[in-house]
């Protein structure tokens, strides 16, 4: 199978990928950057701290708070939201810039960011990770290690409103075995690239 990269006059096409906490949106899409290397990877600004193993300009871009403010002042967010008490974008011009050079753009955003993307963007390709259970995914945030108990309970909380949101959507793929997630999610990115 041939994973080319949309070029020519077309513009790019923009897919995003959304999830609750914990339902493994991150290693999805890391394995789908390594299936299309072509693809463009949006890379968030955030004004939470690094966890460990987290570059800056690989995995966030990481600002201060004033920074992160200034930029939405300046109307330099297509999305921003706040999401467990941290402020998150994605930069307007790099989407807008990208897409017009006939590259495709891979974005792993929230819902809150999803909606406002789609006001700019309706043509996107949507997918929303979604976990078996709620069970399922209170177990995988507890085996990450990374959060406190009140963390847990806060990102359990804000699954159930993501998960309600499901339906904003285009695609829905149900984690629940890996393997078979990444083949369904690169089949969807792999068919919308050969649509026109």
């Amino acid at each position: 199978m041939s994973h080319t990269p949309t070029v020519g006059s077309k513009n790019g096409r923009l897919f995003i990928v959304s999830a609750p906490s914990g339902a493994g949106k991150s290693t999805l899409c890391a394995a789908v950057r390594r299936q299309f290397p072509h693809l463009a990877y949006s890379i968030s600004y955030t004004t939470r701290a690094p966890r460990r193993g987290e570059q800056d300009g690989r995995d966030y871009f990481f600002v201060s708070t004033e920074a992160f403010e200034a930029g939405i002042a300046e109307g330099r967010w297509a999305e921003w939201a706040r999401v467990h008490g941290n402020l998150y974008g994605t930069a307007a011009q790099w989407i807008a810039d990208t897409l017009a050079a006939g590259r495709d753009i891979l974005m792993d955003i929230d819902v809150q960011g999803t909606r406002q993307i789609l006001e700019r963007f309706p043509e996107a390709v949507t997918i929303f990770i979604q976990p078996p259970s709620l069970a399922v995914l209170e177990q995988r945030l507890r085996q990450r290690g990374t959060d406190d108990e009140a963390t847990i309970a806060t990102r359990l909380a804000n699954a159930c409103q993501e998960m309600a949101s499901a339906p904003l959507y285009r695609h829905i793929v149900v984690n629940d075995d890996l393997a078979q997630a990444q083949r369904e999610l690169m089949d969807l990115i792999h068919h919308a690239g050969q649509a026109d």
